[in-house]
């Protein structure tokens, strides 16, 4: 288990994990981790097409590590390919627990997100 920050990412997102957000063991949902996931991935897609964009895949999903209320859940990404109407972003996620200051990966994923038009409809990056 890796506790080095991504060197080759960037920061994108940040949040404190809430007991709203957990199951019934007391830990953080999969899904909440994952829509983070997807916004911060988002960004950077937004970023690099410069145009709307919506995921349309999720490749490789590893949950490594299960996320505590009270984590702060940091997502860091970067651009793996960009295609003619999509971009693939690498996304790893990582807490800092309140209690002990330690940094620990907690899941990763590729996520592909396609460029759209105004009508909603793949259109080529710009």
């Amino acid at each position: 288990m890796s506790t080095d920050l991504p060197s080759d990412a960037q920061l994108f997102s940040r949040t404190i994990a809430m007991p709203a957000d957990t199951n019934p063991s007391g830990d953080i949902f999969g899904g909440w981790l994952m829509s983070q996931m997807d916004l911060a991935g988002g960004t950077l897609a937004i970023q690099e097409a410069h145009t709307r964009v919506a995921t349309v895949a999720v490749d490789s999903m590893s949950f490594l590590r299960p996320v505590k209320v009270g984590d702060e859940v940091s997502c860091y990404c970067r651009l793996l390919r960009r295609g003619r109407t999509s971009l693939m972003v690498h996304v790893e996620s990582w807490v800092r627990r309140s209690r002990s200051n330690e940094c620990y990966k907690v899941t990763e994923a590729a996520f592909t997100f396609v460029s759209l038009d105004e009508g909603g409809k793949p259109q080529g990056l710009l």
